[in-house]
C-alpha cells in the first residue's frame, strides 16, 4: 500500500476493538454478540470559479456492537474504541432489559448457506494511482477545469478526492473479516451562461475516471448547452445519458428487490419474479463483486457479498438479504446488510449494476429522429413502488435530437414514469460507462450505461424543478 494513503486503523486495531465489544458482551450475559467497524480518511479539494474553496482532509470511524438476549436485540455505537468493551456490556444490558419488559422472542433459524466466493484481489480493492492522487495533482487538475471554463466565458465547480475505507467485522460465531480499499472521485460541473454541463465519476482505480478526458467534455457541452427553450410536455424517444440511467436504477432499492420485502409478500420479487419486464439486453444486478465501481468483498455482517440479478436479462430476478432478512424469507444470505443514520438495519442494493453495449453515444441519438437527450436526472421520488413509478426532472446538458443529432438546448423538465415501463422500451445501450454515488449507503454505487428509451413522456405532472445551480456532488465523508 502506498505511503500517501493509508486504512484509518489497519487490521489488527481494528479488529481488537470489534473482539473487545463482542467479548464484553458476552461477559455480561449476552447469547450472541456480533461487532464491525467501519473507518474511513479521505481526502478532497473543492474549488469553484477561479479558486479552491475548501481543501479538506477528514478521518473518522465508528463501531457498531450488537448484543442479543432472549431473542431481543440491542445495539450500541462508539468512536470511543478504549471504550469497546463497556459498549458491548451496554449493548447486552439494554437487550436483556427489553426482554424482561416486552419478553423473549423466538430466535430466528439461521439462513441458509450463503455461497462460497473467491476472495477479491487486493489489486480489485487497491489502486496505487488512486493511493498517490496528492493535493498538488488534484490542484492542479482543478485549475485546468477552471481555466477551461474561463476560456469558454464560464465556470466551474467540483471536488476530486482520495479515500481509503475500511470494515472490519467479528461475526457472531467468533470468524473476522477485514478488507480495505481505495477510492477516487470526480465530480465537475461546469456553467457558461445559462448552459451547464455535469460530470460525476468514481472507482477504485483512478486511471479508469479519465478525468482531463471530463473536463473537456463537460466545457464543450456547457458551451453547447446556453440558449436553453422549454421541452412541450408530450412523450418522446430519449437517449438518457449514463448518469440519467443511473438515476433510473437508484430506485431498485425501493421496488421490493429486498428479503423484507420478499417476507412480507410485498414488490417486484415477491409478486412478479420470473416475469419478463424488459429486454433479454437490459441486465440489472448488484453486483459487488464487480470490477467498475466499488467492489467489496462482505458485508457488515461479515457474510460475502454475492452478485444477485434483479433484473436478470429483462427477467425479475432475486433479492438482496442480510441474515434476517434471508431467515425471514427462507433465501439464503447474500451479504448485503446495511445500516445507516436514522436509519433500522436493513438489506439494500449498494453495488447497482447495468450491463453496457456497444453502440456509442452518436449510434445512440442516430436512430432517433425527434426527441430528447438527457444528461442526468435529479429531484428523484418514488412515487409508486409498486407500479415502480418514478417522478424527478431533468438537469443540466439536456437537448432537442434532430435527425438524429443534438439539435438545441432544453431547460430542465419534469417527468413521472414507470421505471419498469421506460425500462421496456429500451432498444439500444451505450457501451461507456460511469459509476456515481448512492445516496446514504456506505460504499454505495451505480454503474450504468446510456440508454435509449422509446416513448418516455414529460409533463404535464407537476410543475417544473427548481433551477439547477451548481452544486458538485458532495465528499463521501
Amino acid at each position: 500500500m502506498s505511503a500517501d494513503l493509508t486504512p484509518v486503523l489497519g487490521e489488527s486495531r481494528a479488529l481488537e476493538a470489534c473482539r473487545a465489544a463482542v467479548d464484553g458482551a458476552r461477559a455480561a450475559g449476552a447469547d450472541e454478540a456480533e461487532a464491525f467497524l467501519t473507518g474511513r480518511a479521505g481526502s478532497w479539494t473543492r474549488f469553484a470559479e477561479d479558486r479552491i474553496s475548501q481543501p479538506q482532509d477528514i478521518t473518522e470511524w465508528q463501531l457498531m456492537v450488537r448484543a442479543s438476549v432472549g431473542g431481543r436485540s440491542a445495539r450500541i455505537a462508539t468512536t470511543d474504541l478504549a471504550a469497546a468493551r463497556e459498549a458491548g456490556a451496554r449493548a447486552a444490558t439494554r437487550a436483556r432489559v427489553l426482554t424482561e419488559v416486552a419478553g423473549p422472542l423466538p430466535v430466528l433459524p439461521a439462513p441458509a448457506a450463503a455461497p462460497a466466493l473467491p476472495p477479491l484481489g487486493a489489486d480489485v480493492l487497491w489502486a496505487e494511482d488512486t493511493a498517490g492522487w496528492d493535493v498538488g495533482a488534484r490542484v492542479g487538475t482543478a485549475r485546468t477545469a477552471m481555466a477551461a471554463a474561463r476560456a469558454a466565458g464560464g465556470s466551474a465547480f467540483g471536488v476530486l478526492g482520495q479515500a481509503v475505507g475500511e470494515v472490519a467485522v467479528v461475526t457472531a460465531d467468533g470468524s473476522t473479516r477485514y478488507a480495505a480499499g481505495t477510492e477516487a472521485l470526480g465530480s465537475l460541473t461546469v456553467r457558461v451562461g445559462d448552459g451547464t454541463s455535469h460530470w460525476v465519476d468514481l472507482d477504485r482505480r483512478l486511471g479508469v475516471l479519465a478525468v482531463d478526458a471530463a473536463v473537456a467534455t463537460t466545457v464543450e457541452e456547457a458551451v453547447r448547452g446556453q440558449g436553453r427553450r422549454e421541452l412541450p410536455a408530450g412523450r418522446y424517444d430519449v437517449v438518457f445519458g449514463p448518469l440519467a440511467t443511473g438515476g433510473l436504477l437508484e430506485g431498485f432499492e425501493s421496488f421490493g428487490f429486498s428479503g423484507d420485502a420478499v417476507a412480507d409478500g410485498v414488490g417486484a420479487v415477491a409478486t412478479r419474479q420470473g416475469e419478463r419486464v424488459a429486454p433479454a439486453s437490459v441486465d440489472v444486478a448488484d453486483d459487488p463483486r464487480a470490477r467498475r465501481g466499488l467492489p467489496f468483498p462482505f458485508d457488515l455482517e461479515g457474510t460475502p457479498s454475492s452478485r444477485v440479478p434483479l433484473l436478470d436479462h429483462g427477467v425479475v430476478g432475486g433479492a438482496v438479504t442480510d441474515r434476517a432478512s434471508a431467515a425471514r424469507a427462507g433465501l439464503a444470505a447474500t451479504g448485503h446488510a446495511h445500516i445507516a443514520r436514522e436509519e433500522t438495519p436493513h438489506p439494500t442494493p449498494s453495488s447497482l449494476t447495468m450491463a453496457a453495449g456497444d453502440a456509442s453515444t452518436a449510434e445512440l441519438l442516430a436512430g432517433v429522429e425527434r426527441g430528447v437527450y438527457v444528461q442526468r436526472l435529479w429531484y428523484l421520488r418514488v412515487v409508486d413502488p409498486v407500479a415502480t413509478t418514478l417522478t424527478g426532472g431533468s438537469r443540466d446538458a439536456c437537448f432537442l435530437v434532430e435527425d438524429g443529432r443534438l439539435a438545441g438546448a432544453l431547460a430542465p423538465a419534469r417527468f413521472t414514469e414507470s421505471v419498469f415501463g421506460a425500462l421496456s422500451r429500451v432498444d439500444a445501450i451505450g457501451r461507456d460507462v460511469l459509476a456515481q454515488p448512492l445516496p446514504n449507503v456506505w460504499n454505495g454505487a451505480v454503474t450504468a450505461p446510456a440508454v435509449r428509451v422509446r416513448g418516455f413522456r414529460f409533463g404535464p405532472h407537476g410543475s417544473p424543478p427548481p433551477t439547477p445551480t451548481p452544486t458538485p456532488t458532495p465528499a463521501r465523508g
